[in-house]
């Protein structure tokens, strides 16, 4: 990075120019308290002048030198908030906050005015969207979706550093802390596609709601789109583009999964998901091609994840791995096929998960775990088109059988384009 021309480094410099950012702090952060004041008798006493003063306030006391002045002058300020929110209404501190914060980043800014600039310029943003993101905690967020974001902070900040990064069974194929990075992985994938559902999909249909539902869960998705469709048979393309589009969804979560615990595997992958993908997001985007279903409002699937369902997923993984490596040692490479069609008619990603550990392990060929995987998807995704028949209807379930042949017939495809070239 090239440094500053001489003449903007000689104004940096200068010691007027951290006074200048604290001064710049307070008129920033008092633009929004002096618009949200009022006037008259309720009138809240600090505004544009006062948060203007307070920060090169802070900026002179700074260039003191003395800390024992810095704590006084801080003191005072603190206290005259206080005086300043007995004396009003005392339904929000936020302003008082506000002000005792621009005085510590008029400090701030004498050594590091960057920082400090940056910091008024979130403390500006939060004060003036206060509206916005109040009606998005009340409104948008459930106590529902609060305890899933505990419970994964939990699991990925406190938990997952306590674990053991080593293999701790007879096979070498079982590591805690790997295991572990999975679920918070599966857990993050499901939070992401939950929140898209929530914020984007009832403005942008049931295409959009579809490949966040991939993330959560692609078998809930297609029967939860086949009961829309069962009610309102006229969305019945609609409703099928949404349960296509959740398996597209699910094949993203399985590409990022598998990219946990093996890289080569994903990359030995590549051709055939995004063969499968494509083909099948260009069949989804034809069955939305009429106007009237594309604006359909979709119904939200589940919640962020569920900690059970994300416990008994990485137990299977587990299980699986020592299973498919007992019918490797029994079978050969085909114990291994055997397996992960077995594994993928109960959970594909599990499967999947399960062929990437034996790869790590040296278990199998990048190539043969390929294979696997291949075999663990068909087998899953020929499981879809019960679902549909059963939940959705005929019509519905006709456009999701086609999605699922349109599907697995890219999948192959790319198999064979990589086998043969």
């Amino acid at each position: 990075m090239s440094s500053p021309a001489p003449e903007v480094a000689s104004i940096l410099s200068q010691p007027e120019w951290p006074l200048f950012v604290a001064l710049a702090i307070g008129l920033l952060i008092g633009l929004d308290r002096e618009r949200r004041k009022g006037d008259g008798t309720l009138r809240s006493p600090a505004g544009l002048r006062t948060f203007a003063l307070v920060g090169l306030l802070g900026g002179i006391t700074a260039l003191n030198g003395h800390a024992a002045f810095v704590v006084m002058t801080g003191a005072f300020v603190a206290l005259a908030a206080l005086m300043a929110y007995g004396l009003g209404d005392r339904k929000d501190l936020t302003g008082e906050v506000a002000l005792v914060a621009t005085f510590v980043l008029g400090v701030l800014a004498q050594t590091l005015p960057g920082v400090a600039f940056a910091c008024a310029v979130v403390i500006a943003a939060l004060l003036t969207f206060r509206v916005q993101l109040h009606a998005f905690v009340h409104k948008r967020i459930s106590d529902q979706d609060l305890l899933d974001a505990l419970i994964f902070a939990i699991a990925a900040i406190v938990i997952l550093p306590l674990l053991p990064n080593r293999t701790i069974d007879p096979f070498a194929l079982l590591n805690p802390y790997a295991l572990w990075r999975l679920a918070v992985v599966a857990m993050a994938l499901s939070f992401l596609g939950y929140g898209a559902q929530r914020l984007l999909g009832g403005r942008n249909g049931l295409l959009v709601a579809g490949l966040a539902a991939g993330l959560v869960s692609s078998t809930a998705a297609v029967a939860a789109m086949g009961a829309r469709s069962k009610a309102h048979p006229s969305m019945a393309g609609a409703s099928a583009a949404g349960a296509l589009a959740s398996m597209i969804g699910s094949l993203g979560y399985l590409a990022a999964i598998i990219g946990a615990v093996s890289p080569k595997l994903v990359l030995a992958l590549a051709v055939p998901l995004t063969a499968a993908a494509g083909s099948m997001f260009a069949y989804a985007v034809l069955l939305v091609r009429r106007p009237a279903e594309a604006t359909a409002q979709p119904e939200i699937v589940g919640r962020a994840f569920n900690l059970l369902a994300v416990v008994v997923f990485v137990g299977l993984v587990g299980g699986f791995s020592v299973a498919s490596d007992l019918l490797i040692r029994w079978l050969g490479p085909v114990g291994a096929m055997v397996a992960a069609v077995v594994m993928g008619l109960a959970d594909a990603h599990a499967a999947a998960v399960s062929m990437a550990t034996l790869t790590t392990g040296a278990r199998l060929t990048a190539n043969a775990a390929a294979i696997g995987v291949v075999l663990a998807l068909t087998a899953n995704m020929a499981v879809k088109i019960p679902t549909a028949f059963l939940t959705g209807g005929p019509a519905y379930a006709r456009r999701v059988t086609i999605g699922v042949g349109v599907l697995l017939t890219g999948l192959w495809l790319g198999v064979w384009a990589v086998v043969s070239f």
